[in-house]
């Protein structure tokens, strides 16, 4: 079972006027349509969040290109200079 706690916002009176046309449109409440919204931001910073770790990860371990280590190239052969 979810806990929840009361909290206070500081709207604009027009703002909430808005809002709670929204909420009715959608038959729920300004409680409930804050609380889909907030959800929908808290996953997509947490899914952000993830995905950066996972690329720092991948950065850290580096990449492996077949090489072991070695350069088999010249700078030369890269660039072809006329």
């Amino acid at each position: 079972m979810r806990k929840y706690q009361n909290i206070t916002l500081s709207l604009p009176k027009e703002l909430i006027q808005k809002v709670k046309h929204i909420a009715v449109e959608r038959n729920t409440s300004i409680s409930a349509l804050l609380t889909s919204l907030l959800e929908e931001l808290v996953n997509r910073e947490e899914s952000y969040q993830k995905v950066y770790l996972q690329h720092l990860k991948l950065l850290e371990e580096g990449f492996d290109l077949g090489t072991n280590g070695a350069i088999t190239w010249r700078r030369e052969d890269l660039y072809e200079r006329k």
